[in-house]
């Protein structure tokens, strides 16, 4: 890499993290003093767009129109703590996101999503776990539409993790459409072990909705097998759950 592009690089991601800066103030200041929780998520979402605005980083967003009009459940893959930042600012305002448990460690951010609505739960198969999973299966009951990353987690190699089951037992008892979301561009816009934002492309592709009537909801493992299988046919990562399975096939053949 030369040293104009490393200049550049470095530029744009102290430039974005300025933005950032003084969008998050923006939002701890509407967290605080905007009453209502709908309104609330609506300010939050629009001071998340203004991150992406500001910072000047191509966008482009497909297929909104498979969003169904209904409550619904939205899965989308997992590259970047940017992924949720992305969907906040560009998904509709009814959507309730789901965040892994450990946000709760870092107060401003947990701060910020809790007023806009947004829900918690462990993965750690603790009681406080399984408590979780079911006010979101609740929360799907109610007819609340709920975006979630299925894979839990994400890691700086390319490629889609296995899924949990949590958004598909929710769709399957909420009788739910699945909205399989194609999030592109945000691994290389902030990696995980990457202190400072790079400039890159992004885009949102919404893919048809699964909808109840499907044959796949009869089993909430069938269903996240094919929204899985949905989004890998766009997705331009390796299925790191196949690779996993053919390694481990070659090794009991030696």
């Amino acid at each position: 890499m030369s040293y104009v592009t490393r200049t550049r690089d470095a530029l744009f991601g102290l430039y974005a993290w300025f933005v950032f800066g003084l969008c998050i103030l923006f939002g701890l200041g509407c967290a605080l003093l905007v009453p209502g929780v709908e309104r609330r998520a609506r300010w939050l979402a629009g001071t998340a767009k203004a991150i992406f605005v500001l910072s000047a980083v191509p966008l482009e967003v497909q297929g909104m129109q498979n969003l169904p009009g209904t409550d619904c459940v939205v899965v989308a893959n997992h590259a970047s703590y940017v992924d949720g930042l992305l969907l906040k600012a560009y998904l509709p305002g009814r959507f309730s996101f789901v965040i892994k448990g450990e946000m709760r460690n870092n107060a401003i951010v947990h701060f910020l999503l809790r007023r806009a609505g947004s829900r918690f739960v462990e993965r750690d198969g603790s009681p406080a776990s399984s408590r979780d999973a079911r006010q979101i299966v609740k929360a799907a009951k109610s007819g609340q539409s709920l975006a979630m990353f299925p894979e839990g987690t994400f890691q700086q190699a390319p490629g889609l993790l296995r899924f949990h089951a949590g958004a598909f037992v929710a769709a399957v008892r909420g009788n739910m459409p699945i909205v399989p979301i194609v999030i592109s561009g945000t691994r290389h816009l902030l990696p995980s072990e990457h202190d400072l934002p790079r400039f890159s492309r992004l885009r949102i592709d919404v893919l048809p909705p699964i909808n109840p009537d499907h044959p796949a909801f009869a089993n909430h493992r069938e269903l996240a097998k094919l929204a899985r299988q949905r989004i890998l046919a766009v997705l331009d990562e390796p299925d790191l759950v196949a690779e996993e399975q053919t390694s481990s096939g070659a090794i009991n053949e030696q």
